[in-house]
């Protein structure tokens, strides 16, 4: 890819063959002295479906299950996502039993993803901002145990995610209530009849009368920020180019990369969070920044994986998943699968895709919704 900062003096051929490899390996995006990446090789457009052939499960419940199974949709390293019934003990259960109470069965969606382009630690988060984890004994006005929200873990590992992620939520002070929804052990999942399935699709006006009638779209606004086009508008590449910096513009809009160690964030151990420098999106926090030894700053995850693109990136020979802000249209950085817990994945940013805001100045900046997950 192209690159943009000089190059140090010469030394010997093997330290630069060495360390020109090493630079693969690790970098965000190796370098390149001529042309862009749609130069170089093919960059694939379309969003990640499979990237590493490994596969993992989450299983949800929070009430109505297209009202759960919809938000996941469309989630690059999202595999699948199917409503059904999970924790009951009767076998084959039908939507006509569980949803009158005669079963021990939540509605529930399982999603298949690839813990390689995204962690399980992301699908929680979003899994918190479709319903109500305060609510005991159903959900908005589905009542009943059917309709009670639960986390299935798989695992230990999900286990010990689910259960920080809830304990930070619950200290977040957003809601007036605790959270009430349960951290439960998986034992199995029934998928629902097939007219169930993307019901948002088959009865969009349905689903989003369902949606508005029962109160579930006024919480979620009134409990978590909007991060949309509207919120968050990019600017044209015209308007760019006379407010970026060259550098900013060629990483945003040219898919350049600055050099590892040579650039503004890296060291940074500052609180805060780090926003899209093209439309201003919240994309990293200071408490998910961990020193990779990469050269880049680095994170565990972004505050919310449905405003990010993961297209796969072919460039140079290689085949990795590049990080784009959707909301900016606009080039930050790769993904790869060898950071730390809890989510295992090293998301490796350019710090001219991004503007820091600390922590003492995001009420001011229009931040202050998002300062419980810098604390």
């Amino acid at each position: 890819m192209k690159k943009t900062s000089n190059m140090s003096s010469p030394k010997k051929s093997f330290t630069i063959m060495f360390s020109f490899i090493l630079g693969l390996l690790m970098a965000c995006s190796a370098p390149s002295e001529q042309g862009s990446a749609n130069q170089e090789t093919e960059k694939q457009a379309d969003p990640v479906t499979s990237f590493s052939g490994k596969t993992e499960l989450a299983t949800f419940a929070g009430g109505c299950f297209w009202c759960v199974e919809a938000p996941f949709e469309g989630i690059d390293g999202v595999l699948s996502v199917v409503s059904g019934y999970a924790g009951g003990k009767e076998k084959n259960p039908t939507y006509g039993e569980v949803s009158s109470g005669k079963t021990s069965h939540r509605e529930s969606v399982q999603i298949t993803f690839d813990p390689e382009v995204i962690s399980y630690s992301e699908l929680v988060d979003i899994f918190w901002q479709t319903f109500d984890p305060t609510d005991v004994g159903g959900s908005f006005y589905d009542r009943g145990s059917q309709y009670e929200s639960a986390i299935f873990f798989h695992d230990a590992e999900q286990k010990k995610v689910a259960e920080e992620s809830k304990k930070l939520l619950d200290q977040s002070g957003k809601f007036d209530k605790p959270i009430a929804t349960p951290i439960i052990k998986y034992t199995n999942f029934y998928e629902a009849e097939e007219y169930h399935q993307d019901y948002y699709k088959k009865k969009p006006q349905d689903y989003y009368s369902y949606r508005t009638g029962s109160g579930r779209d006024a919480f979620i606004k009134k409990h978590w920020p909007e991060l949309s086009q509207e919120e968050y508008p990019a600017k044209s590449k015209e308007e760019l180019k006379a407010t970026l910096t060259d550098l900013q513009y060629e990483v945003t809009m040219e898919d350049a990369t600055e050099y590892a160690f040579q650039n503004e964030y890296n060291g940074n151990k500052e609180a805060g969070i780090y926003v899209c420098i093209v439309s201003g999106a919240p994309l990293f926090s200071s408490k998910d920044k961990y020193e990779s030894g990469s050269g880049w700053p680095s994170f565990t995850k972004p505050i919310d994986a449905r405003i990010i693109d993961k297209p796969v990136d072919k460039t140079l020979g290689m085949i990795r998943v590049e990080v784009r802000s959707k909301l900016g249209n606009s080039h930050l950085g790769h993904v790869f699968y060898d950071g730390p817990e809890p989510t295992g994945l090293r998301y490796c940013m350019n710090s001219a895709a991004m503007k820091f805001i600390p922590k003492s100045q995001m009420e001011k900046e229009g931040y202050g919704e998002f300062i419980w997950l810098v604390n």
